[in-house]
C-alpha cells in the first residue's frame, strides 16, 4: 500500500506518530506563513498544516497544488481542535502522484449547484462529493441486503440472456440489434425464461441483472437500461410472493439504516416498516382516487398521487383487471380479474407481479385475447406442455428502490452511468 492509514481513520490514538495518507487535494488556504491543505479519501477528511519557517523552499509549490490533485503525504499527527475531526497532520514529505489540470469541468467542494447534466457529463468528479457518493453507498446496502435475504429464502440465484431472438413478451418496447446475420433484440425482462426454470425444477429462482426498455420516457423516474430483481417461484401464488416482496423491502430496510453516516449526510432517516404492508384491491384504488380514473383504466399519476394522501409509505394494489395485465398473470376466480398485482411507495409504482398461468391451453387462449399469435410462442410454451407447476413472481428496479431509501429526486441519482433516450456517454 502507498499509504499506512486512511484520513477518517486517523484519531487521537496517533497523536505524535508518523503516518502516510494518500487521496484528492481538496482545498488549500494560503495564508502566507502557514497554510492549510484539505486532504480527501473516500474514508474523510484531514487536515494538512504546512509551516513556512518549517518548510523553506517547499513551501510554496506545496500551496499552490492543483485542486483534486492526488498527492501522498508523510508526516506528524497532531491534536488541533480547531482542525476537521480534532487532528492535524505536519507534512515532511509530500509527491504530488498526478496533476489535476485546472480548470476543473465541475467543482468538486464549491457551493454553486450544477445541473444534473452537467454534473453527469463528469461523474467522475461529481463521485467525489459526499453527498453523491452517499447514494450509492445506501444503494449497496440495498443491493446486498437483496442477496443475503433471497438466499435465506433459499432462492437459488441464475442469469438469463440477455440477447433475444424476438419479443416474447408481446411488446413493443424493444431495442433491435445486429446478431451477426440476423436480427435480435436486448431483453426487457427475465420474465419467460425465468418460467422456463420453473419447468425445470428449479423451484426458487432469482436474478440481479440488467433488462432494457426501448421506451421514450423522459421523466425523472424512467431509465431505458436499468437493473431488475427478478423472482420466480413454484408452488406459490400472488399472495405468497407479495409475503417474499414485503419481508425482502424490510430487509433492505434494516440494512440501509446500518448506513447512518450515509443518511445523515443525505438528510434522511431510516425508514422502518411494519409487516405485513397495506393491500388494497384495484377496485378500492379507484375509488379513493376520487374520479382521477374510470373502472378498466390504468392508474395514471393524479389518480396515485390522490391514493397516496391517503396511503403511506409502501403498499399493494391487488385485484387488477385482467384487461391491463400481460397475457402471461393468471384470471383470478372472477374472470374480470387478475391475480396480479402492483408494489406502490406513495404514488410511485415499485414493480408489478402476480400468479402465472400454467395450463398451456390457457395459455393459448389468453395470447389470442391479446391478438398475439400463440405459434409464435412455440420456444416459450413448449416447457408448459410437459409437467409446468403453479407459479408466480415479480420484477423489481433495484435503482428505483435505491431512489426510494436515498430519498433521491430523481433515480439518476442513484446510478453510476445512467442511460435514458439522450444519454449513451459517459
Amino acid at each position: 500500500m502507498l499509504n499506512t492509514r486512511k484520513c477518517g481513520e486517523i484519531s487521537e490514538e496517533d497523536f505524535g506518530s508518523e503516518q502516510t495518507l494518500c487521496g484528492w487535494l481538496q482545498d488549500t488556504r494560503n495564508l502566507g506563513g502557514i497554510a492549510f491543505l484539505q486532504l480527501r479519501d473516500i474514508t474523510g477528511v484531514i487536515q494538512l498544516t504546512l509551516l513556512k519557517k518549517k518548510l523553506g523552499d517547499n513551501f510554496k509549490p506545496w500551496a499552490s497544488i492543483n485542486r483534486e490533485s492526488i498527492v501522498q503525504v508523510t508526516g506528524i499527527v497532531k491534536e488541533n481542535k480547531e482542525a476537521p475531526g480534532g487532528v492535524e497532520m505536519l507534512p515532511e514529505k509530500l509527491e504530488v502522484l498526478n496533476n489535476a489540470e485546472t480548470p476543473l469541468p465541475l467543482g468538486v467542494i464549491d457551493k454553486i449547484d450544477s445541473e444534473i447534466e452537467t454534473r453527469l457529463n463528469a461523474r467522475y468528479l461529481d463521485l467525489r462529493k459526499k453527498e453523491i457518493s452517499a447514494n450509492f453507498q445506501i444503494r449497496a446496502a440495498v443491493s446486498g441486503a437483496v442477496h443475503e435475504h433471497l438466499r435465506k429464502e433459499k432462492f437459488l440465484e441464475v442469469h438469463t440472456p440477455k440477447i433475444i431472438a424476438s419479443a416474447t413478451e408481446g411488446g413493443t418496447s424493444l431495442f433491435e440489434m445486429k446478431y451477426f446475420d440476423k436480427a435480435a433484440y436486448l431483453a426487457q425482462s427475465p420474465q419467460l425464461y425465468k418460467q422456463m426454470l420453473m419447468s425445470g425444477g428449479l423451484e426458487r429462482v432469482y436474478e440481479v441483472g440488467p433488462a432494457f426498455r426501448a421506451e421514450e420516457h423522459n421523466t425523472p423516474r424512467h431509465l431505458n437500461e436499468f437493473i431488475s430483481i427478478d423472482i420466480e417461484m413454484s408452488f406459490a401464488d400472488d399472495d405468497v410472493v407479495m409475503g417474499v416482496m414485503e419481508r425482502l423491502i424490510d430487509s433492505a430496510a434494516k440494512a440501509v439504516a446500518k448506513e447512518t453516516e450515509a443518511l445523515e449526510t443525505l438528510g434522511m432517516k431510516p425508514i422502518e416498516l411494519e409487516l405485513p404492508l397495506p393491500r388494497i384491491t384495484y377496485d378500492e384504488a379507484v375509488e379513493m382516487s376520487n374520479g382521477k380514473v374510470e373502472w378498466g383504466e390504468d392508474l395514471s399519476m393524479e389518480a396515485t398521487r390522490e391514493i397516496a394522501r391517503q396511503m403511506n409509505g409502501f403498499y399493494f394494489i391487488t385485484k387488477w383487471p385482467l384487461s391491463l395485465k400481460p397475457f402471461y398473470i393468471l384470471p383470478d376466480d372472477n374472470p374480470k380479474y387478475s391475480r396480479g398485482f402492483d408494489f406502490m411507495f406513495n404514488e410511485v409504482e415499485m414493480t408489478s407481479g402476480g400468479q402465472r398461468v400454467h395450463d398451456v391451453n390457457m395459455l393459448r387462449e389468453r395470447l389470442k385475447e391479446q391478438g398475439l399469435d400463440p405459434d409464435g410462442f412455440n420456444h416459450y410454451l413448449d416447457p408448459f406442455r410437459y409437467g409446468m407447476p403453479p407459479h408466480a413472481g415479480w420484477g423489481l428496479g433495484l435503482d428505483r428502490l435505491a431512489m426510494t431509501f436515498a430519498g433521491a429526486k430523481n433515480v439518476r441519482e442513484c446510478v453510476l452511468f445512467p442511460r435514458d433516450r439522450t444519454r449513451m456517454t459517459p
